[in-house]
């Protein structure tokens, strides 16, 4: 998410601004390897994470939603659409991360827009 949020916020490519995170704080390999992968993803579907969001968030267009709360988003659709987490536990990381990163409001219209995702993807 702190990637995203400085690629977006500096101009950085999604390389340097993971360079700059790593460089910053150490983490062990295998994070580093899944975060990179993560974020690269989100970051190349984020024209496609943000017409789910607008789609999601009524009355609220895009650039009314934080930066932060939108890198949560990007991140957490990405992963959604990966497959590769459990579904709750996605949520669980983004809600916490709103929580820690913006507001207790930002948390509960991230729980709902990723909520009302999933609802979407279920066959009827």
């Amino acid at each position: 998410m702190q990637a995203l949020y400085q690629a977006e916020i500096s101009n950085n490519s999604i390389e340097e601004s993971l360079k700059n995170l790593f460089e910053a704080e150490k983490f062990i390999d295998e994070t580093v390897g899944f975060s990179e992968k993560l974020a690269k993803q989100a970051w190349i579907d984020r024209d496609g994470s943000d017409q789910i969001i607008v789609k999601l968030s009524v009355d609220w267009p895009l650039d009314r939603i934080g930066k932060v709360d939108r890198s949560i988003l990007r991140l957490a659709l990405s992963e959604l659409k990966s497959g590769e987490t459990p579904q709750s536990v996605v949520i669980n990381e983004a809600v916490e991360l709103a929580k820690k990163y913006s507001s207790e409001e930002a948390a509960k219209f991230i729980n709902g827009i990723l909520g009302a995702f999933l609802r979407e993807q279920k066959p009827s």
